[in-house]
């Protein structure tokens, strides 16, 4: 029994280092995002910087000016606290080139964005924060170019056709109160891996007490 119960601790131990390793992570998301949000924004990164573009740039505040090309514009699955719907992914063509990819925000199921048509073509300016691409799809869902259905913000994807394209999307900041509504980027993450890590390695410790008593009982037999 001792001997059969040592894979068990190897594996307990493993999880425990491995929530250990995932607090690591989380604690530098959190601290790469506090610093993100209290800097000022600055020019989105055009194509001389896309290179260098890691998650260590992710949360960052930029600003962009440029047109919307509203009729490109796609929607992405999201669930969020107002309940679930989609996210609307546009590309803005700047005033420097390239075009990039703007979340203007959230819209529920059961709202719908005006004809593309018809909305006006006027310059803006775009204030968010820089996200990482998210590429294939979500959880067990692959994106489906094809049938236009997105369960992920792929930009590459979703913006076949266009050049020069950042490998980037913004999350725009909120703009009153209507739809598509923005400034609805998760900043608050949870980090209980610590709890996770020493319940790992208390089972682990219990374990191995549980081992030692079997041995310990073979020898006295």
């Amino acid at each position: 029994m001792a001997i059969a119960l040592l894979p068990v601790i190897a594996i307990l131990l493993g999880l425990g280092i491995w929530q250990v390793e995932r607090r690591g992570e989380k604690l530098a998301l959190i601290d790469r995002v506090a610093r993100g949000l209290a800097a000022a924004p600055v020019l989105a990164p055009g194509p001389a910087q896309w290179a260098a573009i890691d998650r260590d740039a992710a949360y960052r505040r930029l600003r962009i000016t440029g047109r919307y090309d509203f009729c490109r514009t796609r929607l992405a699955q999201a669930v969020t606290d107002l309940g679930p719907g989609k996210w609307v992914m546009t590309p803005l063509v700047t005033d420097r080139g390239f075009t990039v990819f703007v979340n203007r925000g959230f819209l529920p199921d059961g709202q719908r964005l005006p004809d593309c048509k018809t909305v006006p073509d006027t310059a803006v300016t775009v204030s968010g924060l820089l996200r990482l691409s998210e590429p294939k799809g979500g959880f067990l869902r692959a994106n489906d170019p094809a049938a236009d259905r997105w369960y992920s913000r792929d930009v590459a994807a979703m913006g076949q056709g266009l050049a020069p394209l950042a490998p980037y999307f913004i999350d725009a900041d909120r703009s009153g109160d209507g739809w598509p509504r923005g400034g609805m980027t998760v900043i608050r993450f949870p980090n209980n891996h610590l709890v996770y890590a020493l319940t790992w390695f208390g089972l682990a410790l219990l374990t191995g007490w549980f081992a030692w008593r079997a041995w310990r009982g073979r020898g006295e037999a």
